[in-house]
């Protein structure tokens, strides 16, 4: 029997962790942002004074990492030792260091099967990389976002202050090659994924696309 999961996959600044959100608001269901985890993982690594291009150095703080899960205000969340890093994983600090993470296959393993667990807590919605293709690969919807890299560049822009479009559309694509390019659940459409460009669309046009596509599929049109 398929996942009671709705995989949302895209690369960086494609719009799935917004229409995500949003689409799991509409059908009621429970919001996972898989990328956190490894933005969580990157950031104790850091605060631990570890150097996260070393795969060793991470997997000393993912062994005994104390991280638990739990639900709020419709998303599944995550503590670290107690502690819930919010704007901590999102800042430049992290983002310049979580792809090194996020390669280590051991990293993948563990996450894996910590986002595979939180299907216990209800009927999901998930984006990610890699959520159709390895997470869920049984999954009963999954979609795929991209954009124009100029359109991912200036929404990516929009997020950080005095960051010039130029260096923000150089990062994003050497994320997209590392992302890509990993030898472990790299960044592909899965073959049953519906795409969509998202390149001049708004945010709420995106989610009633995928709402569209999943209540017609329900009602076998």
């Amino acid at each position: 029997m398929p996942s009671d999961v709705i995989a949302i996959d895209g690369p960086s600044a494609s719009g799935k962790s917004t229409v995500a959100r949003r689409v799991a608001a509409r059908l009621g269901r429970l919001y996972v942002d898989s990328g956190a985890l490894y933005r969580g993982i990157t950031w104790r690594t850091l605060e631990e004074g570890r150097d996260p291009a070393v795969p060793a150095e991470t997997l000393a703080v993912l062994q005994n990492l104390p991280v638990e899960f739990f639900v709020a205000d419709g998303a599944v969340r995550f503590r670290i030792g107690g502690y819930e890093p919010v704007a901590e994983i999102r800042g430049e600090r992290v983002n310049e260091r979580v792809s090194e993470v996020a390669a280590v296959p051991e990293v993948r393993v563990q996450a894996t099967a910590w986002l595979r667990a939180m299907a216990d807590k209800g009927p999901l919605v998930m984006e990610g990389r890699d959520i159709g293709t390895v997470v869920f690969p049984d999954a009963r919807f999954k979609f795929y976002l991209d954009a124009s890299p100029e359109e991912r560049a200036r929404r990516r822009q929009g997020e950080l202050t005095g960051t010039d479009v130029s260096r923000v559309m150089a990062s994003l694509q050497t994320r997209d090659r590392r992302d890509s390019g990993r030898s472990t659940a790299p960044l592909r459409v899965a073959s049953d994924a519906r795409a969509v460009d998202t390149t001049g669309l708004s945010i709420d046009e995106v989610v009633d696309q995928i709402v569209a596509s999943i209540e017609d599929h329900q009602a076998g049109v």
